[in-house]
């Protein structure tokens, strides 16, 4: 006799949902590292032209050449604020998925243990059914040797 569990596509669907929310999460993950290496990326080309600036400066150079640079160095601080809002943001998108992935696991366990459960019952009958055809075998053994 075989285990046939009734419930058996909710906990297919549980396994979907919970594989599902891992990919969601990794897209995530992935976004947020991304933002970060764009951020990372600003910093060094701030740091470049901050350097820039310096050596300009110390040399003989136009006003208008140095003001060029210190505009453009107060771009990329522009630039490194936005992106510190889009790695916040990326940031809590990422522990959004990591709850909403937490929640599907749960369910899924609880199916999952629901089943586990369903099939010890099962066992235990069939055991149970199993002893007593032995023990039927044993009583009509025994009152045949009378």
């Amino acid at each position: 006799m075989r285990f046939n569990y009734a419930f058996q596509k909710i906990v297919d669907l549980k396994n979907n949902e919970r594989t599902q929310a891992e990919w969601i999460l990794s897209q995530a993950i992935g976004q947020l590292q991304t933002e970060q290496g764009h951020l990372a990326h600003l910093h060094t080309a701030r740091e470049e032209m901050q350097d820039q600036l310096m050596s300009v400066s110390a040399s003989k150079a136009t006003i208008s050449e140095i003001m060029l640079l210190q505009q453009y160095v107060e771009h990329i601080d522009t630039k490194i604020v936005e992106k510190n809002r889009h790695v916040k943001q990326a940031e809590e998108v990422v522990v959004d998925k990591q709850g909403h992935l937490t929640d599907k696991m749960l369910e899924e366990k609880v199916w999952v243990k629901a089943k586990e459960k369903a099939h010890g019952h099962f066992t235990a009958r069939l055991l149970q059914k199993e002893q007593q055809e032995l023990d039927e075998m044993a009583t009509n053994r025994f009152q045949r040797t009378f």
